[in-house]
C-alpha cells in the first residue's frame, strides 16, 4: 500500500490518499476546502493514474469533511463514516464559523456506516476498522497490517492526543482507545495522524506525556 499526505484548509488537516497496485484508491479524511485545493487533489489523483473508489473518514469534524462532497460529485464514490458521528455533519457550518472557516457543501448522507464494519476494502487492500471513541463518539482508526500503517485521525498525534472538550468528547474514552486498542498493535506501527507529523506507537509509548503519565500511574483514566 502506498500513502501520500496532502495538508489542506486553515486547520492544516492531513488528507491521505492510499492505493495499491490495482491503482484503486481511498481518500481518508478529505479536507480540501477551496477550488485550488480541489484541483491539487484531483491533479495528484490524475498524475498517479489512480481510480478513487471510497471517501473514508475517521470522524465527523468539519475540517476532515470539507472535501468529501467534491469527491462524491467528481468521482461518484461512497462516503464512509461512523453513524455515531453523523450529527456532526449537521453542525459543521456552526463549527466552521467558530473557527473562521468557510463551509461549502457537506455530504447529505453516510453511504457506508462504519459501525457495521470490522474491515473495509479497496483494490487488494483491507483496512481494519478500530473503534477509538473519545475525540468524538464515533471516531475510528484504520489499520493496514501488512505495512503496519495506522490512520489515527484526531485520536493520537505525535506526542499529543485529540481534544476531548468538544461535544461528544471524553478523556476516559480516548485514553482507553489509545491504551487498550492502539498501543497493543505494536511499537513498530507507523502512525498517520489527522494533524501534524507522522510517528510510531513505540515513540508515543516513550514520549507522549498523556500516555506516560497513565503508564507511570500518575493519572487514572478509567
Amino acid at each position: 500500500m502506498k500513502i501520500a499526505c496532502l495538508t489542506f484548509n486553515p486547520i492544516q488537516e492531513n488528507t491521505y490518499v492510499v492505493w495499491d497496485d490495482t491503482n484503486e484508491c481511498a481518500v481518508i479524511d478529505a479536507g480540501n476546502s477551496t477550488s485550488k485545493e480541489n484541483a491539487a487533489l484531483d491533479a495528484f489523483i490524475a498524475q498517479h493514474g489512480l481510480k478513487p473508489v471510497l471517501a473514508l473518514n475517521t470522524h465527523g469534524h468539519f475540517d476532515h469533511l470539507l472535501g468529501v462532497e467534491h469527491l462524491r460529485r467528481t468521482y461518484g464514490i461512497p462516503f464512509a463514516l461512523s453513524g455515531k458521528d453523523a450529527f456532526l455533519i449537521e453542525t459543521a457550518s456552526v463549527s466552521g464559523t467558530i473557527y473562521g472557516v468557510a463551509i461549502g457543501s457537506m455530504p447529505v448522507q453516510v453511504d457506508i456506516n462504519l459501525d457495521e464494519r470490522r474491515e473495509i476494502a479497496f483494490g487488494r487492500t483491507l483496512l481494519r476498522v478500530i473503534p477509538t471513541p473519545g475525540h468524538t463518539p464515533g471516531h475510528v482508526s484504520l489499520f493496514e497490517p501488512q505495512t503496519q500503517s495506522l490512520f489515527t485521525g484526531d485520536t493520537l498525534f505525535r506526542e499529543s492526543i485529540g481534544r476531548t472538550d468538544l461535544p461528544g468528547g471524553d478523556y476516559s474514552w480516548i485514553m482507553r482507545s489509545i491504551l487498550d486498542e492502539l498501543l497493543p498493535l505494536g511499537d513498530d506501527v507507523r502512525v498517520y495522524p489527522g494533524h501534524g507529523p507522522e510517528t510510531t506507537l513505540g515513540h508515543e509509548t516513550l514520549y507522549n506525556p498523556f500516555i506516560t503519565e497513565v503508564l507511570n500511574q500518575e493519572v487514572g483514566y478509567k
